[in-house]
């Protein structure tokens, strides 16, 4: 960690560095994936899921940015190789035979909850280092996850709003 004149704790920006890198590379293995899903969906909503898949792509792109800036900001360098990507990211690994459009739905739902999960326990962790300003762009972030898990649920509901 680099000196800077930022008014935080050591301690906090420490903690906020540990925290955003993990959801950094996370990030970035979604990415990945959601572009994974886009090239290979197959199926009769095939254009509808195509381009449903790449309009999460900016807003991650988005999203990975403002966090690796925020690691730079807070006097850490943002590690976002492929291999760090391979060897640390908390997501489950995506299947290369997923075709079909609903599979495809129910694999990205999954990891757009679990990526919101680890970012709302890292909001809390943040905010109990002192770092106010990270715990804010973390509960963005938050909101924006959320969101993409209930535009993919909109595409597994089925009558009786159950879903599959």
């Amino acid at each position: 960690m680099y000196t800077t004149r930022l008014g935080l704790a050591d301690n906090a920006r420490k903690t906020s560095i540990a925290l955003l890198q993990a959801v950094l590379i996370d990030t970035l293995e979604l990415r990945l994936t959601v572009k994974q899903a886009h090239w290979t969906v197959r199926g009769p909503r095939f254009q509808q899921l195509h381009e449903l898949f790449d309009s999460f792509v900016a807003p991650l792109d988005q999203e990975i940015d403002e966090i690796a800036e925020r690691i730079a900001t807070l006097g850490g360098i943002p590690d976002g190789r492929s291999g760090s990507i391979a060897a640390s990211t908390h997501l489950q690994a995506y299947e290369l035979d997923t075709r079909a459009g609903h599979a495809h739905l129910i694999a990205l739902a999954d990891r757009f909850a679990t990526l919101g999960d680890t970012v709302r326990s890292s909001i809390d962790a943040a905010d109990q280092a002192g770092d106010a300003d990270t715990a804010d762009l973390l509960t963005a972030t938050s909101r924006f996850l959320d969101k993409s898990v209930w535009f993919l649920e909109a595409h597994l509901s089925v009558e009786g709003d159950e879903l599959e």
